[in-house]
């Protein structure tokens, strides 16, 4: 069994693309009319084939109340890794992006979260196998 397809519930798809492609730097990988919302899927440039991350509208009663909680707790929706943590947010920060959670030492990961303009928090983590 393997993951095919996760999802983070955005304010607004055509602003959730620009930032999770132009910013973040996925690919698209499917953008499929679906009466006023779409089928929206990124994938990383680096895994094309891999787990699709869908950009889903937040449109269902009860997602507005679950983003909120999770972003007044300071939950991430969803968790990315990367190579060089330090790199990835000095590039994001000098592209606009605020973290609300500079780069740490986490146990035996290095992270940061950062908020994604569409109503969620997301972690970038690198590992680094020391604590």
């Amino acid at each position: 069994m393997r993951i095919y397809v996760t999802s983070v519930f955005v304010d607004d798809q055509a602003k959730a693309l620009d930032f999770y492609t132009n910013t973040l730097g996925f690919k698209l990988k499917h953008d499929i009319p679906l009466g006023e919302h779409r089928w929206l899927t990124v994938v990383s440039p680096e895994q094309p084939e891999g787990t699709e991350l869908l950009l889903e509208p937040s449109e269902h009663p009860a997602v507005k109340p679950y983003k909120t909680a999770l972003v007044a707790d300071g939950i991430p929706a969803a968790s990315f890794q990367v190579d060089d943590l330090d790199g990835e947010c000095e590039r994001l920060r000098n592209a606009g992006v605020a973290f609300t959670i500079a780069p740490m030492q986490a146990g035996t990961v290095r992270m940061a979260v950062l908020d994604d303009t569409c109503g969620n928090l997301i972690q970038l983590v690198q590992m680094t196998g020391q604590s």
